[in-house]
């Protein structure tokens, strides 16, 4: 396993920020998902020693909400699979949500900030403080109707990404809860709706774009139910991608915190993955905000000392868990 970052586009000064920051692996932003535009940025990438892996697709509403068209999306999903394959990518990143609350955090729901250490903030949920009683496009939805949902979508384009190899990565619904918005979340609770999804289709290609933070924010007691999760998905070969994130926290509560002062412990997480054969990407996935930590104008948002202290911090937890197994070896 290795250090890896997302979001990002393929200009020198980004892959420069990457490169002198020890990060050789990511997941791009592009401007099309077209044969041609997906090689030109993974061409472009490797000129500076960068290698694109995967690139997050386009949330399509009208899946997660079983609309008249979404067949028509879900074609345009496959399309995207085997664009993915001959312009030689190992996978493609998407949501599966049913919620989009579009005036409190779209498909990532959360209330205020709140302030964190040396002048940064922190994105936060507090349940108590959250509009739960309004309702948006998806209306009331059932667990049951969420996971007959999402097998009518994983039932179209597993098997196609079969057919070209290319892995399949679904983020996990942020936050986890038993209903917000009367949408009852399909990865909640955490562990069984994680396993439930899983198993939706049998395939190697199908599994999760896995994100720490998420899986912790639906736990009553993060630090002791996360390592379990993880490794029993990680030991399964069905993590394609760790978002290594941490909080401070629990189920409809919690505040993402700077990775090393939150309440699960990332060494045992690393090392978990580590021993469980993990082999791709754990990357920074949000980061708290500081009025002095800006990226410059035209390139990504993520080019900023928030996201340069957390590769240093996965880079170094990856060395610790490495020489630590050579030793014991």
């Amino acid at each position: 396993m290795y250090v890896g970052t997302q979001y990002f586009g393929t200009s020198k000064k980004e892959m420069e920020f990457l490169v002198r920051h020890g990060v050789t692996h990511f997941d791009a932003t592009v401007d099309g998902y077209d044969v041609d535009t997906l090689t030109q940025h993974r061409e472009a990438a490797a000129e500076h020693g960068v290698e694109l892996e995967m690139v997050h697709i386009p949330f399509q509403d009208s899946i997660g909400l079983a609309a008249p068209d979404r067949d028509k999306a879900i074609d345009g999903v496959c399309g995207w699979i085997e664009n993915a394959a001959k312009a030689g990518l190992r996978g493609l990143n998407y949501n599966f949500c049913i919620l989009n609350a579009d005036d409190a955090g779209g498909l990532v729901q959360r209330t205020e900030r709140r302030p964190g250490r040396g002048g940064s903030t922190y994105s936060s949920f507090e349940l108590s403080k959250y509009a739960n009683d309004k309702r948006y496009a998806a209306g009331d939805v059932s667990r049951e109707e969420a996971f007959e949902r999402a097998a009518y979508y994983l039932e179209r384009i597993i098997p196609v990404a079969e057919e070209n190899k290319i892995q399949m990565a679904c983020h996990l619904n942020d936050p986890p809860a038993p209903v917000l918005n009367g949408v009852e979340k399909w990865d909640y609770p955490v562990f069984e709706g994680l396993k439930r999804f899983s198993e939706l289709v049998d395939s190697p290609y199908h599994g999760f774009n896995f994100c720490c933070g998420v899986a912790a924010e639906g736990l009553d007691n993060p630090a002791e139910e996360l390592p379990v999760i993880v490794e029993y998905f990680a030991e399964r070969k069905k993590l394609f991608n760790i978002h290594f994130r941490n909080i401070r926290g629990h189920l409809h509560d919690f505040t993402e915190t700077w990775p090393d002062e939150g309440d699960v412990n990332m060494y045992q997480l690393a090392k978990i993955l580590h021993n469980a054969g993990y082999e791709y990407m754990l990357m920074p996935d949000h980061a708290p905000h500081h009025p002095d930590d800006v990226a410059p104008k035209g390139v990504s948002n993520r080019v900023r000392q928030a996201f340069a202290f957390q590769y240093g911090y996965i880079t170094a937890l990856i060395q610790a868990v490495k020489n630590e197994s050579r030793q014991s070896g």
